[in-house]
């Protein structure tokens, strides 16, 4: 199950005018460029901001997610033909050998089920050429991100061309454990629709993400500090050995 946020056409729809700054993709882009990667898997690509973004600088992109509402917006988009959508998860992919893998955001988070986690570095794993790499990023949990997560930091309204105003806002609703769950709420102006959208997010620690990693057949090359929210995110970098784990 993809959230509505993604897997609703309306909400889908209007995903990137509410979020209009991804300079937090500006760290991944410079890190195809570090490693000189010409292939790129990009997991969870959602509306194709990122996967668009390398595709219009010569990358060959393969942009996954399990959301049709979110691909579909970004099979509109110019330049859309450049890319390789696949709507699906990275653990039943073609077979493909690409130099990195990417999950942006709060993909890495969004995989909830440990199972699924599993899975789905293992099926990444299987995508990377010999010495290819998976970078992601994830939530320091000692920061506790969710406490900020309510109306009165997050209340926003959006004039979308074609669409209208739209009031949006977040709201945590449950905390247990490592999950964390919010709703998202969107008015919309022109008619007075109401969406909710609930999202659940699993924070883990640093060792266990690195454990996991390592279980799968990687190598954890470097654990980052993410450039636009410094001191609040882990970016792993791991790398798929030259030989060895099968």
């Amino acid at each position: 199950m993809t959230d509505e946020c993604f897997g609703h056409p309306r909400l889908a729809a209007i995903y990137d005018p509410l979020d209009p700054d991804r300079s937090d993709l500006d760290a991944y882009a410079l890190m195809v460029k570090e490693f000189g990667a010409r292939r790129v898997l990009d997991i969870g690509c959602g509306t194709g901001v990122f996967a668009l973004l390398l595709a219009g600088r010569g990358i060959e992109v393969v942009g996954v997610d399990p959301a049709p509402a979110s691909i579909d917006v970004a099979r509109a988009k110019p330049g859309s033909d450049r890319v390789r959508w696949i709507c699906g998860d990275a653990t039943a992919l073609p077979p493909l050998r690409v130099d990195l893998a990417t999950m942006t955001a709060n993909v890495a988070q969004q995989i909830v089920d440990p199972q699924a986690w599993r899975k789905t570095l293992r099926g990444v794993y299987e995508a990377l050429r010999p010495g290819g790499r998976l970078v992601f990023e994830t939530r320091d949990p000692v920061r506790r991100a969710w406490e900020e997560w309510n109306r009165e930091s997050s209340y926003g309204v959006t004039e979308i061309p074609g669409v209208g105003s739209v009031e949006s806002w977040h709201q945590l609703t449950e905390v247990a454990g490592p999950l964390v769950t919010f709703r998202t709420t969107y008015v919309f102006a022109a008619d007075g629709q109401v969406l909710t959208s609930d999202s659940t997010l699993r924070f883990r620690e640093r060792q266990e993400v690195e454990a996991e990693l390592v279980a799968q057949g990687y190598e954890v090359e470097d654990v980052r500090d993410a450039p636009d929210r410094p001191g609040r995110e882990f970016v792993f970098l791991a790398r798929r050995p030259e030989t060895g784990h099968v």
